[in-house]
């Protein structure tokens, strides 16, 4: 009988926030596939999970998801997790979902975290409808995702980084000035902070409080 690939979301930060079914699953398949396995191990230690783990990222070759799906065709049961949050979201977690789909490999999502819908939880704006775009480019095809985000009527969410995340928002000022946005750094960390206001009122936030950490960026509906 073929195996079961679980997609399991682990914590965004704070590692408290992951759920007993996805300890529970961590703890009896046979390896877990990872983004990173030394940021998982972290995650197994707070546990005592001991389950071996396997890398799969955004450079794995094709032997190994050829490898991965094997095992689950052998009878495995395997379970594949993200650096942070639900997998498939902006991470390589798709690639082997998509193989397993396809050599009829049963699988099973086990819900949690995810920045995307912890962002959109805080931000008080009507999220019936919204986009999410993912990474913005680092280099070509940046003032074009810009300019996208700025000309949509929907809710847009992005993440962006700590190096990008101030000309992320110089560009938002300079396009959609009056657009309401929800900025998120470090949600569920330590020094997790909420800024509102236009792209220039967060600017100054930012520039007053610090740039450093992860962001994820809700850009309100155009009014």
């Amino acid at each position: 009988m073929p195996g079961i690939l679980y997609v399991v979301a682990t914590p965004i930060g704070n590692l408290q926030d992951i759920s007993v079914r996805a300890l529970e699953t961590l703890r009896v398949v046979s390896s877990i596939v990872c983004e990173d396995t030394r940021v998982t191990r972290k995650l197994l230690a707070r546990y005592g999970i001991n389950t071996p783990t396997v890398s799969c990222h955004h450079h794995t070759g094709d032997r190994v998801l050829v490898g991965l799906v094997a095992r689950l065709v052998a009878g495995e049961a395997l379970a594949y997790v993200s650096d942070a949050g639900t997998p498939g979201i902006s991470d390589p977690g798709g690639q082997l979902v998509e193989r397993a789909v396809t050599a009829g490999i049963r699988v099973v999502p086990i819900p949690g975290a995810s920045a995307v819908t912890a962002a959109l939880s805080v931000a008080g704006f009507n999220t019936q409808r919204y986009c999410f775009v993912g990474f913005p480019p680092h280099k070509k095809g940046r003032q074009t995702f810009f300019r996208a985000v700025a000309e949509s009527s929907e809710v847009v969410v992005f993440f962006e980084s700590t190096h990008r995340i101030i000309k992320a928002l110089t560009e938002l000022e300079r396009l959609a000035p009056a657009r309401h946005l929800v900025v998120g750094r470090e949600l569920t960390k330590q020094f997790e902070t909420i800024y509102r206001g236009t792209a220039a009122d967060v600017l100054q936030q930012l520039e007053a409080s610090s740039t450093k950490g992860e962001f994820v960026v809700v850009v309100g509906a155009a009014v």
